[in-house]
């Protein structure tokens, strides 16, 4: 599966079958693994010629599914793939192919609404440990550009002045000697960063992209929760180490 952030929504590509069986509707591009290829190459290869796509910033083996019933014809185990293209990329697809927004997906063949639910998932959660944002962002970008990626990537707000804080004090990110074009509004040009590594990298074990939730009145101090205070999740811990996103929702 095939994971871009367009028009600031995550989308996935998927492309329309025209053969039985669900002839009609959209499945995630794939086809079987040759008798003398590796899966990676596989992979790769049905991309290249189903929807034209070579342009793949990160690729990673994502699940194997083996449910009995998932395809009509027979008994089929399917290993998916999770690939990542830049924001700044526009690949030429074919006409039968087409970019969806992952919130809103259309009648998908066999398992692969699901499927696309756990790329979708992998994504959000190695947001939070890993610097993977690099595969979704251009070369160079502003934070808020950046914001807005990393927004669409985890499906709920993201602090700009948070984001920029954890990813440079991490080391993710780095301001380069470049600013963007001025724009009508005047003021002062954005400066332009980049990712310092465009390769996968665990920067923290520790979610620090989590959405936003309510926190219940804490009487007294953090110990009247139940929770041992620096505990992940608890009050101080949030506020010890000022990663907590629903403590930094702009």
């Amino acid at each position: 599966m095939v994971l871009k952030v367009r028009r600031d929504s995550l989308h996935v590509l998927l492309w329309q079958r025209a053969v039985p069986p669900f002839a009609g509707l959209w499945a995630l591009p794939g086809g079987p693994l040759g008798a003398d290829e590796r899966l990676g190459a596989s992979v790769s290869r049905h991309l290249a010629a189903k929807v034209d796509l070579t342009d793949i910033a990160y690729l990673e083996q994502l699940e194997t599914r083996s449910d009995p019933g998932r395809d009509p014809r027979g008994r089929v185990l399917a290993t998916a793939y999770l690939a990542l293209v830049s924001a700044d990329v526009e690949p030429r697809i074919p006409g039968d192919t087409a970019w969806h927004r992952v919130q809103d997906l259309p009648p998908t063949a066999f398992d692969h609404g699901s499927i696309t639910g756990s790329g979708r998932d992998r994504l959000r959660a190695k947001l939070s440990y890993t610097n993977i944002g690099f595969a979704l962002a251009p070369a160079t970008f502003t934070i808020a550009q950046l914001r807005d990626i990393y927004a669409a990537s985890a499906g709920h707000p993201v602090s700009a002045t948070n984001l920029q804080r954890i990813l440079i004090r991490r080391g993710v990110i780095e301001a380069t000697p470049a600013a963007a074009p001025p724009t009508s509004l005047g003021g002062r040009p954005a400066t332009l960063y980049r990712f310092t590594a465009r390769i996968l990298v665990i920067t923290n074990p520790f979610a620090a992209f989590r959405p936003p939730s309510p926190r219940p009145p804490q009487p007294g101090n953090s110990r009247a929760t139940g929770s041992p205070p620096g505990t992940p999740g608890s009050p101080r811990h949030d506020e010890a180490d000022g990663e907590g996103m629903d403590r930094q929702v702009r």
